[in-house]
């Protein structure tokens, strides 16, 4: 039986860099009444509260919940409001050296972007992430740009390269995540079994990018049961049948 049930957020519970539908915020809080819940995605802090925080009316379950932003390296828990428990922070010359290779590989790759919104690169303190289009381009045109991930692999085969002192994994539509080497998703579910003391067999990973190279993969690393999802419809309906099986007979005969 499953205790903790972690999410990625961009195209698992929400499109890229939008809230929780009504739908999904629904069955999340009916999530939590029946299990621990954790989000760890490449978004910064700010992110969370816009795309899901915002979107939860029962605030009595938020102690249930866990929120790891930029890919694991924070992790936020609620105890009488939210707290920050850690972050794994780049120095200033970290980042310069990320920043500068980013560009380089971009330019060695001869991508063209064409038109952008917002910046491309974005410093989250304990994560750099490079957005091709930016951070506020519409999911239309990040669904066109690279849909089989193509484009981001000859950027990310470079920084691979020059970049070997760091973790550098494909996220969100657009997305490249780079962080800490061995501080990723698996780095945070990790985190989650010390500070809740739950065991990895007793944990459930669901999250569209969990292939080889993608920002999920390192949560099967991990051991923890992973279920690979297409968008956050498929979520829905994954979620309504752990609900199903957590929530009991009795229960689901009471709401059939």
């Amino acid at each position: 039986m499953k205790k903790l049930i972690i999410f990625d957020l961009d195209g698992t519970l929400a499109e890229s860099k939008a809230a929780l539908d009504n739908e999904m915020a629904a069955i999340l809080e009916r999530l939590l009444k029946v299990a621990k819940v954790a989000v760890i995605s490449g978004g910064d802090w700010p992110q969370f509260e816009k795309q899901v925080l915002s979107k939860l009316s029962e605030k009595k379950r938020l102690k249930n919940l866990s929120i790891l932003p930029t890919c694991g390296t924070k992790y936020y828990h609620y105890q009488k409001g939210w707290k920050l428990l850690y972050a794994e922070n780049f120095t200033a010359q970290e980042k310069e050296s990320i920043i500068s290779n980013l560009h380089e590989a971009i330019q060695t790759c001869g991508i063209k972007f064409g038109r952008l919104w917002g910046r491309q690169i974005e410093d989250r303190g304990s994560q750099v992430t490079f957005s091709a289009l930016g951070q506020k381009a519409p999911l239309a045109a990040k669904r066109r740009w690279d849909p089989k991930f193509t484009k981001r692999k000859k950027i990310k085969s470079q920084l691979d390269k020059s970049l070997k002192d760091f973790a550098v994994n494909m996220g969100g539509a657009t997305s490249i995540d780079i962080t800490k080497p061995g501080i990723d998703k698996a780095y945070g579910i990790y985190k989650l079994q010390y500070e809740l003391g739950i065991k990895i067999a007793e944990m459930m990973f669901i999250g569209d990018a969990l292939f080889e190279s993608g920002n999920d993969h390192p949560a099967r690393t991990t051991g923890a049961d992973c279920i690979q999802v297409r968008d956050p419809e498929e979520t829905k309906r994954v979620v309504e049948g752990i609900i199903f099986c957590l929530s009991g007979p009795k229960a689901n005969r009471r709401t059939a």
